[in-house]
């Protein structure tokens, strides 16, 4: 990559202000290691993946994921520049490095909260009710303002100073939830996966998005060199590889994670894929409305995932194609690994790394450059059998992990102690006794965000609205945004087990004073 390449151009031209050294000598590998120093990377190893580790050594975090994503991802860019043909699509699409795509992968995930996804609802819940934040809270939003903002260990001590190529990179949906760019992708008659409105709350801008309008011009800077090469919509080639790891990723390895503590049983889970392939053609016939109300009838919820991938992507969605991955998810899960309970043998754990080894090739093997998408891809995606194959695995995590009661029951009482920690942080913000006594990030964060909102009011007042839409203006209402937005920043660069010691010291339940530095 030539130094003039607007890709690898970087926000702050000044190398090595304040004595800041890199290591690495290529722009994108400085940017992969300055995101590997990050202490929001260290503290990925603190923070949820599907349910808290507790210590335990056979459930991924955060921090083991995006290693795992950068990993295949970085396999996936490889591919496509090995091949003259793939190599030459994603130049004129605007580029495929590799160090790009494992930097990207590597930071897909700094945003997200304590406690995974049930954190980012709750977050949002609140940044969007209570605070009044139109933008609310989204993790990958969250992850470009930690690389853009938040984060001071780049050379200009804001952000980590990173090159357009990854700031790009990170964008996996490549919008604001409202107004940006125009026009805004939820209004295409097929929107991007995530650009239109969640179904249960209209009137909230798109449910997935990559930039709050605080950093809408490193949005834009970054998004400036590949103008003209895929649309204001899409995700560039290296975000598409992103993308398409993290799929991989996420299919296989909660998998194992579930199967290695016994929660992944292979009763139900043959039951399922069982009797929908013995009944293919009478499950055809059922009525929407039974599928629903029967739900956990045996092949029922699989028929409704039949259903739903025509109904959202018919593009590539076909039966046949659909019944060979439900065969083979069935003789290589079901029949194959989840057929011996795992007992920590080296048996169980060699056909556990075989599993996963297998499956990560075959759906690497099925990556696809393409020219010109639909709506509902990037131009970085998997043939339609092994698109077909990873729908299928994640429906498995889906209906036999994440929708479990017990699951729920510790998920709700995770939400009680955001709410509560969000409660107690704003009230110290608003003692004015005590206010002297703030954390020290705290409340660098509420003048960041302060300097950040009396921005948008001066230059741009059309972004500076609440979250029912109307207009804000005056020095208290800029207060109040910024006092918001620093709590929800404050609370998602928490560790789970950070949360839950700053609730306990804030509540009166300690027995020592608070001593993480990182957060005071």
């Amino acid at each position: 990559m030539r130094d003039e390449d607007p890709r690898a151009q970087r926000r702050d031209a000044t190398e090595g202000a304040s004595g800041f050294t890199d290591l690495a000598t290529g722009p994108f590998r400085i940017d992969r290691d300055r995101i590997a120093a990050s202490p929001f990377f260290a503290r990925l190893g603190g923070v949820t993946q599907v349910v808290s580790a507790g210590g335990s050594g056979l459930l991924h975090n955060r921090l083991t994921h995006s290693l795992k994503v950068a990993q295949v991802a970085r396999a996936i860019a490889e591919r496509i520049c090995a091949s003259s043909e793939s190599a030459a699509l994603a130049d004129k699409l605007g580029g495929c490095d590799p160090d790009v795509a494992e930097a990207a992968a590597l930071a897909h995930d700094l945003g997200h909260p304590p406690f995974g996804h049930l954190g980012e609802q709750t977050l949002d819940r609140i940044a969007r009710h209570r605070f009044g934040l139109a933008d609310g809270f989204e993790g990958n939003a969250q992850t470009f303002r930690i690389l853009t903002t938040t984060d001071v260990r780049g050379p200009s001590a804001v952000g980590l100073d990173l090159t357009a190529a990854v700031r790009a990179a990170v964008l996996k949906y490549p919008w604001a939830r409202l107004h940006f760019p125009d026009p805004h992708p939820a209004g295409l008659s097929v929107p991007p996966r995530g650009a239109a409105e969640p179904d249960n709350a209209p009137g909230t801008g798109s449910s997935k998005f990559s930039a709050y309008s605080t950093e809408l011009d490193d949005f834009a800077e970054a998004r400036a060199p590949f103008a003209g090469r895929v649309e204001d919509w899409q995700q560039t080639v290296e975000a598409s590889v992103m993308d398409t790891a993290d799929d991989i990723a996420y299919a296989i390895h909660d998998l194992q994670d579930f199967h290695r503590i016994g929660v992944l049983q292979h009763a139900s889970v043959a039951a399922e894929l069982g009797e929908w392939a013995r009944h293919t053609r009478e499950m055809s016939t059922v009525d929407d409305e039974d599928l629903t109300t029967e739900h956990r009838r045996p092949g029922y919820s699989l028929e409704r995932l039949r259903r739903r991938l025509h109904a959202k992507d018919a593009w590539i969605v076909d039966d046949e194609a659909f019944a060979d991955a439900v065969a083979r998810v069935r003789a290589e899960l079901v029949d194959d690994l989840l057929a011996s309970v795992f007992d920590g043998s080296t048996e169980a754990e060699q056909a556990t790394a075989a599993f996963s080894s297998r499956w990560t090739s075959r759906l690497v093997g099925g990556v696809l450059v393409v020219p010109s998408p639909p709506t509902r891809s990037g131009h970085v995606t998997l043939s339609p059998a092994q698109w077909h194959e990873v729908q299928v695995l994640k429906f498995v995590h889906r209906r036999f992990v994440l929708l479990r009661p017990d699951l729920a029951l510790h998920q709700r009482g995770q939400a009680s102690l955001v709410s509560m920690l969000v409660d107690a942080l704003e009230a110290w913000l608003l003692d004015r006794d005590e206010i002297h006594r703030l954390p020290r990030r705290l409340h660098d964060l509420v003048e960041l965000a302060h300097g950040e909102y009396a921005g948008l009011a001066r230059t741009s007042p059309e972004l500076l609205v609440g979250a029912t839409g109307e207009r804000v203006s005056g020095e208290d209402a800029v207060r109040g945004l910024a006092r918001g937005r620093a709590v929800v920043d404050f609370v998602a660069s928490l560790t789970d087990k950070q949360a839950v010691s700053l609730l306990d010291a804030l509540s009166g339940r300690a027995s020592q004073p608070w001593s993480d530095s990182f957060v005071l």
